[in-house]
């Protein structure tokens, strides 16, 4: 059948964005999905299934994740708290990422559960509910990107005083002059166009799994095994120590919980780059899925190698003072130097395709919250370059802005880490909202639910995958505002719960003096229509003038 033609009236601009959705039948699907949603397709779908699955793995930056991490579990908790809140904290993460990827497949869109949330309550709580989870989603994003970036320098850094034998000291200049720098290069490799960073994204999971696997392996074979600690130690009572100052046993043992939590988290990545997936409603959610099961396990025997041939626990302790990692100083000791800083140089290549990654997610979600009147910009940052079909500017505006949380390091490394220390419970508490009003307002008459690809059903599992995910994530984030060590003082206590509280506070604050004026909730860019229409509403259905289907695909007019 050919494609009907359009009504004389039909808007040109209407028919030259309809004209560039996608060429395949799969493009074309995904492309009606979308426009059924509300929105008209403006990126390219050029991430294959392995370049979004190697996204998935990318964004969780394992080996550099847990290299970052690791000083906090084994010092604080132990090396059976390291062991088992990994795989505690790894199951309960698993339940939160199929509950995260059902949504996702349900609405494969770049504001991904930002859009979600908007339209899984009634009309009247959708500006509201999407102003907060935005919020908190495009600042967990941005900060956790500069958290991350931050490390990455404090990783070279760290090499650095390895190679000079300790005879090197990391100033806040240098830290932040290097930070700086990094986040810059990857606002550059961001701008390339969608094809190419499909590209180049489809190696990320090879050198993340690849060095992983590389260096459990040379760290067996180059540990004596009368040097490998017992079983007791790794899994054992042997191996539990409180080092908290003065916090009970188990909390000192939870605080083992930081590294899984730290490490996998941003599970919703993914999402913000479906509109440049292929197959989105099925890649993107399988990708998530597949990331966490992978991330979890492999993780997990990470932990247990380093655990097993970490040495003393006391020696490591005064060696890290001056190196800042405890993983890096496992690696000396066990691979020697030259070994060590071979394979760490991977360490940071994967920390590096953790910010190219995270710099992309956060970019499309800043479009996304452009694009639906989000922010105070009259849609400026909701704009795709005609050049490279990619949004140039929100990628220099989430590259400008996390440059200013690090430059806070020069003023107080408190202050900075206080910032930091929000990312993972802004981004968590982001995640649970959707969620938890999926089931809340199931049976209510404006909220339709339309499952995707990738669905737990309604039954027993669902229902469980879900309530587990929402009550973890409340008792996580607990675990992440208690101060680790005590008594408190201005230098251990943990600004997390009430910077994001404040931030909260603050968005509700904006949204009632003017921030409603401007924003009514996801709203539709779909020019066929007579009148502006939120995203959700019963008048988004893909028309007969922009698309037919036939024969189970469809023709583009």
């Amino acid at each position: 059948m050919s494609p009907s033609r359009p009504p004389a009236n039909e808007k040109k601009d209407a028919q030259a964005d309809t004209r560039s959705i996608g060429s395949s039948s799969s493009d074309s699907g995904d492309d009606d999905r979308l426009l059924e949603i509300g929105y008209v397709p403006s990126f390219k779908r050029e991430f294959s299934n392995i370049a979004t699955i190697s996204f998935a793995f990318s964004i969780m930056g394992l080996c550099s994740s847990v290299a970052t991490t690791f000083n906090s579990p084994l010092f604080l908790g132990g090396p059976a708290s390291v062991t088992w809140c990994w795989i505690l904290g790894a199951t309960m993460c698993f339940t939160l990422g199929a509950s995260i990827a059902e949504i996702v497949s349900a609405f494969p869109t770049c504001g991904g559960l930002y859009t979600a949330s908007a339209q899984l309550v009634p009309k009247r709580h959708r500006p509201i509910v999407g102003w907060v989870v935005g919020w908190l989603n495009i600042l967990g994003q941005i900060l956790g990107l500069s958290s991350t970036e931050f490390g990455l320098a404090n990783m070279i850094w760290s090499a650095v005083v390895v190679g000079k034998d300790g005879n090197f000291t990391i100033t806040p200049g240098k830290s932040v002059g290097l930070f700086a720098g990094l986040l810059v290069l990857h606002g550059i490799l961001n701008c390339l166009a969608t094809r190419q960073l499909a590209r180049l994204t489809t190696g990320f999971v090879f050198v993340n799994i690849g060095a992983t696997l590389i260096i459990i392996i040379v760290l067996l074979a180059t540990t004596p095994r009368s040097e490998m600690h017992s079983a007791s130690y790794v899994f054992g009572s042997e191996g539990f120590v409180n080092q908290t100052g003065g916090w009970n046993n188990g909390i000192a043992f939870l605080f083992g919980l930081l590294s899984v939590q730290w490490t996998m988290t941003d599970y919703d990545a993914t999402a913000h780059i479906s509109e440049e997936v292929k197959r989105a409603a099925v890649a993107a959610p399988s990708a998530i899925f597949i990331a966490v099961i992978g991330t979890g396990l492999i993780g997990w025997l990470l932990n247990i190698v380093l655990v097993l041939c970490s040495g003393s626990l006391e020696d490591l302790a005064n060696s890290s003072v001056a190196s800042g990692s405890a993983f890096l100083d496992i690696m000396v000791l066990r691979m020697g130097k030259p070994g060590a800083l071979f394979l760490w140089a991977f360490v940071c290549m994967t920390a590096f395709f953790v910010c190219q990654t995270a710099l992309q997610a956060a970019s499309r979600t800043v479009y996304a919250f452009s694009r639906d009147k989000g922010l105070p910009d009259r849609g400026f940052f909701g704009h795709v370059s005609s050049w490279t079909q990619t949004p140039l500017r929100a990628i220099w505006f989430v590259t400008l802005i996390g440059i200013l949380p690090g430059l806070l390091d020069l003023a107080s490394s408190i202050a900075v880490n206080a910032i930091f220390a929000m990312t993972a419970m802004a981004l968590d508490l982001s995640y649970i909202i959707p969620i938890f009003f999926r089931r809340w307002y199931r049976n209510h008459p404006e909220v339709k639910f339309v499952p995707g690809p990738f669905y737990m059903g309604d039954g027993i599992i669902g229902w469980l995958a879900n309530i587990n995910c929402i009550l973890w994530t409340l008792f996580v984030c607990v675990i992440f505002a208690l101060p680790t060590y005590l008594p408190v003082t201005g230098e251990t206590m943990n600004y997390a719960a009430p910077i994001t509280g404040g931030v909260i506070l603050l968005s509700l604050v904006w949204y009632a003096i003017g921030g409603h004026r401007h924003y009514k909730g996801p709203q539709s860019n779909r020019t066929d229509l007579d009148k502006p229409t939120l995203v959700g509403d019963d008048a988004l259905v893909a028309p007969p003038s922009l698309t037919e289907k036939t024969e189970g695909t469809v023709q583009v007019v």
